[in-house]
């Protein structure tokens, strides 16, 4: 059974920082391009950076220079430094893996994370 769990959010003004962490179960972590995603309140989720398992990362033109992704492998665990937030950054954080050939992601979401930056 494939388990992501999600933490890390919280409450942070302007400016600061947060480092969500994504532990996943049940899967050989390795194999799996791995990606984090939000979804703001009223809005679909969206795919905010992404990592495959060699390390190579991508990032959605707005948090790129800001946000950061990460994984160790020993560990099962996906990680996202985020830097000089922005109150646009709220919204509940989530990780999933995905198919490289069309980015579906591969298993049910866990309970995210919600991040919240106030100006």
């Amino acid at each position: 059974q494939v388990q992501l769990v999600e933490s890390g959010g919280g409450l942070v003004q302007a400016g600061g920082s947060l480092r969500l962490s994504c532990a996943a179960s049940g899967i050989r972590f390795s194999l799996y391009a791995m990606g984090w995603y939000r979804q703001a309140l009223g809005k679909q989720r969206e795919l905010v950076a992404s990592i495959v398992g060699g390390g190579s990362t991508d990032y959605k033109d707005s948090v790129r220079g800001r946000f950061a992704i990460s994984r160790d492998n020993t560990k099962n665990t996906v990680y996202l430094q985020m830097d000089s937030l922005k109150p646009e950054d709220t919204a509940v954080y989530y990780c999933n893996a995905y198919t490289r050939s069309n980015y579906d992601t591969m298993f049910d979401w866990g309970q995210g994370t919600q991040v919240t930056v106030s100006s």
